[in-house]
């Protein structure tokens, strides 16, 4: 079922906007919305950048960068992390067509 959008009045660098949520996303909403009203008032505040309009490109540009590194980083992680689980599984294929066994002990 899906749930009614409802408008929401958000505030962003000081001013009003109309915005359609549903409920289960509302508190989403006011975290994008505060995360980026921060990231936009940075921009105002450093005074290198006038304008509402120029503010909110640099903001979305600063954040998309973030959000790029960030995926980067973690597929990079993901990879790595998938290289090791198929060395050990090639080490426990190994030792299993052999015949040997083995104990899995806790490192702690």
């Amino acid at each position: 079922m899906t749930e009614s959008v409802k408008p929401i009045t958000v505030t962003i660098l000081d001013k009003e906007y109309l915005v359609g949520c549903a409920e289960d996303e509302r508190e989403a909403l006011f975290a994008s919305v505060e995360f980026l009203n921060n990231k936009m008032q940075e921009q105002r505040d450093s005074g290198k950048v006038i304008g509402s309009e120029r503010i909110a490109v640099m903001a979305a540009l600063n954040v998309t960068h973030e959000y790029l590194e960030y995926r980067r980083h973690n597929e990079s992680m993901s990879s790595d992390i998938g290289a090791g689980i198929d060395r050990i599984r090639s080490k426990i294929n190994s030792a299993l067509s052999r015949g040997r066994t083995f104990e899995l002990t806790d490192a702690s």
